[in-house]
């Protein structure tokens, strides 16, 4: 199977995914599709001073799906309320494109298998020095670390005030006591 992108109107994402779903139950279509995702990311609104979690699409307007891709499973997507075209459908080319192999892995945050992957343990207290970006060569005290250990937030002096500042662990290194 290969992943298809399915273009949709603003808003009708989580509605097509639905009637998608919905709509090929049962059918001999059905066995032709895999996986539908709409991305989200998890984000924070304060609202009436309370924190309040919210799931934000990444890829406003698309639909990605996982398909053996068939002339009618294309025309049924196709008369789906809300769907306007496939990615890759133009004037010159009548068949949907499909991602690559490169794109699908970073859609689903899948590294690459041969590239090794450095797990990092930082811990609130340590202190570290930045390595890369605007903030190279400052040195500051971890305050904060997120679940899995990759983002950190780092107490840093600029000009003689402390601040704190978000970094992804790959730019500091631990300074040895």
């Amino acid at each position: 199977m290969k992943w298809y992108v399915i273009h949709t109107y603003s808003g009708h994402e989580n509605k097509v995914k639905t009637a998608i779903e919905k709509g090929l139950m049962g059918t001999p279509l059905e066995k032709q599709v895999g996986r539908l995702l709409v991305p989200v990311r998890k984000t924070f609104v304060i609202r009436e001073g309370k924190k309040i979690e919210r799931d934000k699409k990444l890829f406003t307007s698309y639909v990605i799906m996982e398909a053996d891709m068939t002339p009618e499973l294309k025309t049924y997507i196709l008369q789906i309320a809300g769907v306007t075209s496939f990615l890759g459908i133009n004037k010159e080319h009548k068949e949907p494109i499909p991602l690559s192999q490169e794109e699908v892995d970073r859609l689903l945050g899948i590294t690459d298998p041969n590239r090794d992957v450095k797990v990092y343990s930082y811990m609130p207290g340590d202190m570290v020095k930045v390595s890369s970006g605007p903030f190279t060569d400052f040195e500051g005290i971890v305050q904060k670390t997120t679940e899995n250990g990759t983002k950190l937030i780092i107490e840093v002096t600029v000009f003689g005030r402390r601040t704190p500042v978000e970094l992804n662990a790959s730019q500091v290194e631990l300074i040895k006591k």
